[in-house]
């Protein structure tokens, strides 16, 4: 009579955890989240309450040059990050990206403007219309003298050309924001022509 062989039971799996695969897309997760972190500029980054190693690590970083160098800190940091409520940290990166493209756009918006104004006259009544507050006379004078301005290939445009566009992104930026936020190039005049 054949002897059968009796095999122990399997052992039941535990599916109580995350997966391995779900381990290292959070892991992964955590290292983008602290990599984006380093992006920040330092005024944004001390503002977050983060423990004090993850801010040396984030500093070590930013002074790492060589590739896998910056990898294995990247790692780190995705460990340190383990320790974090991460939700305050996500958002303010957020912020800071949703806040750098509205620059961004804003000042495509002031270029796009700048140009038209220079090429069309029907451009400089569209303007006026939309932003009634501009003085007239020292805008038409931005652009009769961005006009004139002749560049050679590889010059650089004049100086009307540039205080045009200072021009405009004042006007733009005081419709977005109506209390008149401050500017950091307000030092650039453009109420005066040469």
């Amino acid at each position: 009579m054949p002897r059968m062989h009796s095999r122990p039971p399997l052992p039941e799996l535990d599916t109580e955890g995350p997966s391995k695969t779900q381990l290292k897309k959070q892991a992964h997760d955590l290292q983008e989240l602290g990599e984006a972190l380093a992006t920040l500029p330092d005024d944004r980054l001390d503002g977050l309450k983060i423990e004090e190693r993850l801010r040396d690590a984030i500093a070590e970083l930013r002074r790492t040059r060589s590739f896998e160098g910056k990898r294995r800190q990247i790692q780190y940091i995705g460990k340190l990050m383990k320790f974090e409520d991460v939700e305050p940290l996500r958002e303010a990166v957020a912020a800071f990206r949703s806040g750098s493209a509205q620059d961004a756009l804003a000042l495509h918006q002031a270029e796009l403007w700048r140009d038209r104004l220079i090429a069309a006259d029907d451009a400089l009544d569209g303007w006026i219309a939309a932003h009634p507050t501009t003085d007239v006379q020292q805008l038409r004078s931005l652009v009769r003298s961005a006009r004139k301005e002749k560049l050679e290939p590889g010059e650089r445009h004049g100086r009307a050309y540039r205080e045009l566009f200072q021009l405009v992104k004042g006007h733009l930026r005081d419709v977005a924001e109506p209390d008149g936020g401050t500017d950091p190039d307000a030092d650039l005049d453009p109420s005066h022509d040469d």
